[in-house]
């Protein structure tokens, strides 16, 4: 436990005596499925990675144990770092294609946007619950 003052870790490296480079399990603090399945999915596009996975040790622990094994002796810290790189790019790149259209939306006056959304899935809308928008009555006893 880290003393009054003293920053928790964050991550720790665990790593068996004699082991290589290539082996290592990193214990992730204050992290859960979100990050651990994610993380895991963007190493494993990797060539040289031979292994990843992760587990939760209890659920009422807020940590995970994260394994990277490497094919040809790639350290494994350089791979995670690889991974939440490449990891950041992507949550950047949706963030800012979520920006766009949101101003996209709003300056084509549809600030308000569909909640159900069924307009962005192709949907036509309803415009009222009796009717469908060619005015086709709609059977309430389906």
């Amino acid at each position: 436990m880290a003393a009054e003052g003293e920053k928790k870790r964050v991550l720790e490296m665990v790593q068996a005596d004699g082991a290589d480079e290539g082996s290592v399990t990193f214990v992730m603090h204050d992290e859960d499925h979100t990050l651990g399945n994610s993380l895991r999915y963007m190493i494993m596009k990797n060539e040289c990675v031979e292994f990843c996975g992760y587990t939760i040790t209890h659920p009422s622990e807020s940590k995970i144990n994260f394994r990277i094994q490497t094919k040809d002796g790639t350290p494994a810290i350089e791979t995670l770092r690889r991974g939440l790189t490449e990891l950041c790019d992507v949550c950047q790149h949706v963030l800012n294609t979520f920006e766009v259209k949101l101003h996209y939306g709003s300056e084509r006056g549809q600030a308000n946007m569909d909640p159900t959304g069924c307009q962005a899935a192709g949907f036509a809308a309803v415009d009222s619950p009796e009717t469908l928008r060619d005015n086709t009555p709609v059977d309430k006893h389906l």
